[in-house]
């Protein structure tokens, strides 16, 4: 056993290969540098991207593979040229590690968008070697991709603020959806979703949950406060909506239609995609003759990041999560595809590696 899982100074869960499966894992992780933080991680949730890499679904993936970028811990180690942490500090690392630093993409804050950014997992970093994620028992980042958790805010909480949290946080700042009184559609429910609905709760805005199951009716209004809920299949609930939304936040994960939910927004409204389907088809009609926008986003800045935490830290605004050991990985993984989480696992890395 202690031959198939390697040895070094980092404990890890990883796929070997595309069945995807998970089993324990060490390796090195590299000394601290100068500008790093090296962390002891004490949770790590559980996101789609490890179903899809440990999976090869995407056709890239490098084994051993170690994933998780949703991650929280404490500072164990700083750099000598790091100022903005100290031993001890509660931190969060997302879905980046690295990027090229330079770029106009970089110097703005959207370092999300750089061209060479580093995945925190199954990407390749300036020193040729493959990152691996917070399936483990530490991390070590250099200090611009590592986020500061206030006082208080609980580590297993903070953890899918780093992806979940991010991802719906970005769009809904860059399109002004924090206006109060204004509607929002939340398409789909899951880990996403459920922070649409937090978020846009705590903006002051009307909140319709859209989804294609009615058993998360109940609750979309009376666990997250959502004001309204549609069935997408019940024409006659749909119909009730048309022209009604000045924005919507797409977090459907498989392939869907567009025109019916463009056809909710109203003159110049808003949909943001933050998914992934394999295509898009709109009828240029749903877009032209109600000015409507249909606009994609992935993740976030290191700047857009902290101000989110910071903002869940003083709203008291925190993902619903199923606490789990990393020895139930690999259930958790297929309990994701299948659908049937509410509505983020987080991994309790500290207890699992002892």
């Amino acid at each position: 056993m202690a031959a198939e899982c390697g040895s070094g100074n980092c404990e890890a869960w990883a796929a070997r290969d595309p069945s995807g499966i998970l089993s324990l894992y060490k390796f090195n992780r590299r000394a601290v540098q100068s500008d790093d933080v090296s962390v002891r991680i004490t949770h790590c949730g559980v996101c789609y991207a490890d179903v899809a890499w440990t999976r090869n679904i995407l056709n890239n993936s490098m084994y051993p593979l170690v994933p998780g970028h949703e991650i929280a811990g404490v500072v164990t180690e700083v750099g000598a040229d790091v100022k903005n942490f100290k031993v001890g500090d509660h931190v969060g690392v997302g879905t980046y590690v690295n990027s090229c630093r330079d770029c106009e993409n970089c110097n703005s804050s959207l370092e999300n968008y750089c061209s060479k950014g580093v995945f925190t997992f199954n990407g390749v970093d300036t020193d040729g070697t493959v990152t691996k994620g917070g399936y483990s028992s530490h991390i070590v980042v250099h200090d611009r991709y590592c986020f500061k958790i206030p006082d208080g805010y609980p580590l297993e909480k903070a953890a899918p603020l780093l992806c979940a949290g991010i991802t719906v946080y970005t769009p809904m700042m860059r399109h002004n959806m924090n206006q109060p009184g204004k509607s929002l559609g939340v398409i789909g429910l899951g880990g996403l979703g459920h922070m649409a609905v937090k978020f846009g709760k705590a903006f002051g805005l009307k909140v319709t949950v859209i989804s294609t199951s009615e058993s998360k009716r109940k609750e979309a209004i009376d666990l997250l406060g959502a004001d309204n809920f549609v069935l997408s299949s019940d024409k006659n609930e749909m119909e009730s909506l048309k022209s009604s939304l000045h924005f919507i936040i797409d977090t459907a994960s498989g392939d869907h239609p567009f025109d019916p939910y463009l056809s909710l927004l109203k003159v110049g409204g808003v949909m943001a995609l933050l998914s992934f389907p394999s295509e898009i088809k709109v009828h240029p009609a749903n877009l032209n003759l109600g000015g409507r926008s249909l606009s994609g986003s992935v993740t976030g800045g290191t700047k857009d990041t902290q101000e989110m935490i910071n903002f869940c830290a003083a709203n008291k605004i925190f993902p619903d999560i199923e606490m789990i050991k990393i020895d139930y990985a690999n259930e958790a993984l297929q309990r994701l595809v299948d659908r049937d989480v509410r509505f983020r696992f987080v991994i309790d890395i500290e207890n699992s590696f002892k």
